[in-house]
């Protein structure tokens, strides 16, 4: 038997009113510490005093085989090379 799936489809649960659909939502109870208990690697930094604190990063020049897209100034490899402009090489993506 072919169904249409674009047809409007009707069943009992049609006929409820807004007010009995939300009397069957629980309301939001948690607070911002339930949420950290379910996600342990979160953490609040908006009352620590970041201002001693010195990050260290590696940065790695350009190599060889990649090249910096001038419009979305992204480093790509250079499978990623699409073309060169006069103001330097446009990646794939910024391409199409």
């Amino acid at each position: 038997m072919a169904t249409d799936y674009d047809a409007p489809r009707k069943t009992d649960d049609d006929s409820e009113s807004i007010e009995a659909l939300k009397e069957r939502v629980p309301a939001k109870a948690q607070t911002a510490t339930d949420d950290d208990a379910d996600n342990p690697g979160s953490f609040d930094l908006s009352a620590a005093d970041l201002s001693d604190v010195e990050l260290e990063t590696i940065v790695l020049p350009a190599q060889e085989d990649e090249f910096t897209c001038v419009s979305c100034f992204l480093v790509k490899h250079r499978l990623q090379f699409d073309h060169e402009t006069k103001l330097g090489p446009i990646c794939k993506e910024c391409a199409s």
